[in-house]
């Protein structure tokens, strides 16, 4: 297994990293470039739709296992999910869609996941046996899906940000799909790890190029089909439901949060762009784009340490870790609410 792993990782990165020039390339030629603007921090002209160099990879791998590694159909429905996302956030570097229209196409992409086998059907309770949704793991599916895809969409506005919290929560998934044996959730993660640990080499600040909806899309459809793949093969594993990858995904689901009532609060659109998200408050009380790039992948790694620590604690301190996460989130809620006063 271990000699699987080198593979998948030394062939993805390899992959990638050779990619991303092309890549570039490509985008400066077929205008796919992102222009300064009024909520943009960066001021000349940078390629776009980077994320085509480590999801061509990755979508490669996913094919490949099923075809030479058992037929695990989950793998070919993934795949067909992942060109499907690909290419809408392709085409909206190229087109610039409105926000309706890309959600609707995302609720019908995650459709076709859940009636695949990517499913949430089960809710961790820390008192005992696991909620079973029944019939709301349809609804509960659908809204964890587009709440992570839209969350890294979100991010997305600082060089390496998104890149870089993707790849530390693909690290904790894959630790988890590795205690509990399961090659399933480990290999998805380990060719997401392999793949954004070479586009980061160019995506960091300065960055060369950017992921755009492309990368950003099909990061978060990945990490929540990667969630729900464990929440299905773990029946009576707790552990390896929603709570790993909410806590592990704190900065972006929260600043998601944030951004949604933010705006419902001030009477505009949730789809509304803006400049007031996390990282862009940063930046104006005078943080620089490295620095908030590394606060954010430490926060996140502390979260990830501390989601795969449920893994092996018992009942107690789980619930002692719990209620430590709530007051930081309570008291982080209070610290953002002043920010935008």
């Amino acid at each position: 297994m271990i000699i699987e792993y080198v593979i998948i990782f030394l062939s993805t990165f390899i992959l990638t990293y050779f990619l991303v020039p092309a890549n570039i390339k490509f985008s400066n030629t077929n205008g796919i470039i992102d222009k300064p603007s009024q909520r943009s921090l960066h001021s000349k002209l940078i390629p776009s739709a980077g994320g085509l160099s480590f999801a061509i990879p990755i979508i490669l791998f996913q094919i490949m296992y099923y075809l030479f590694k058992g037929n695990n159909i989950l793998f070919l429905n993934l795949s067909i999910a992942n060109i499907l996302i690909m290419l809408l956030g392709f085409l909206d570097d190229k087109k610039k869609f409105t926000a309706r229209y890309k959600l609707f196409f995302q609720i019908g992409i995650v459709i076709f996941l859940y009636i695949s086998g990517f499913r949430v059907e089960l809710l961790s309770n820390p008192f005992g046996q696991a909620f079973n949704l029944g019939i709301l793991s349809f609804p509960v599916t659908i809204i964890w899906f587009l709440l992570v895809i839209n969350a890294f969409n979100l991010i997305d506005g600082l060089d390496g940000l998104a890149a870089g919290i993707a790849l530390i929560v693909a690290l904790v998934l894959f630790a988890v799909g590795i205690q509990f044996r399961n090659f399933t959730v480990s290999f998805l993660a380990f060719t997401m790890i392999g793949s954004l640990a070479a586009f980061l080499k160019y995506n960091f600040y300065p960055a060369k190029i950017f992921m755009g909806d492309t990368g950003s899309l099909f990061i978060g459809l990945n990490i929540a089909a990667i969630a729900a793949t464990g929440t299905a093969q773990y029946k009576g594993i707790t552990t390896m439901t929603l709570l790993i990858p909410i806590i592990a995904l704190a900065i972006p689901l929260s600043d998601t949060f944030f951004t949604i009532f933010r705006r419902i609060k001030n009477n505009k659109h949730i789809f509304e762009a803006d400049k007031k998200h996390l990282h862009h408050k940063m930046y104006d009380l005078g943080f620089s784009q490295k620095t908030i790039a590394w606060i954010s992948y430490f926060i996140t790694f502390l979260f990830g340490l501390i989601s795969f620590g449920f893994s092996f604690a018992s009942q107690r301190i789980f619930m002692g870790i719990l209620f430590i996460l709530f007051i930081i989130i309570l008291i982080f809620f209070i610290l953002h609410k002043e920010m935008y006063k």
